[in-house]
């Protein structure tokens, strides 16, 4: 399976595959049809309390970030997260649809390494 990243603000292709919306809310101007999600993985995403302290201490050190959600992910997460790698089995490309405007420091960059680990 191809799994790739992509910004929800970026254009829709026809090569995104499977297209998974990763984020907890809907990302903001962006209508349903634009989007073109094909599933909502809502229950993977980072939990309100760690989005608000992410985006509240910007200057706060990343690896903490991203090792809080991988421990999310290994917890109260886990079972959304193998019901999501099952999911994404049935396709051979799919993209994980985020709104963060960092490629890099992102939690779909976390998630994705998660996701290839259980698949």
């Amino acid at each position: 399976m191809d799994l790739r990243r992509k910004r929800a603000y970026d254009t829709v292709s026809e090569d995104d595959g499977f297209r998974v919306l990763v984020d907890r809310l809907w990302p903001r101007g962006v209508s349903k049809e634009r989007a073109a999600i094909d599933l909502w993985a809502k229950e993977t995403a980072p939990s309100s309390e760690l989005r608000r302290d992410w985006h509240t201490a910007p200057e706060s050190d990343w690896g903490l970030y991203a090792d809080r959600y991988r421990a999310q992910l290994a917890g109260q997460s886990a079972t959304a997260l193998r019901e999501l790698a099952t999911e994404l089995r049935h396709h051979p490309v799919v993209t994980l649809v985020y709104a963060a405007h960092d490629p890099v420091h992102t939690h779909a960059a976390v998630l994705e390494a998660a996701l290839r680990e259980l698949l």
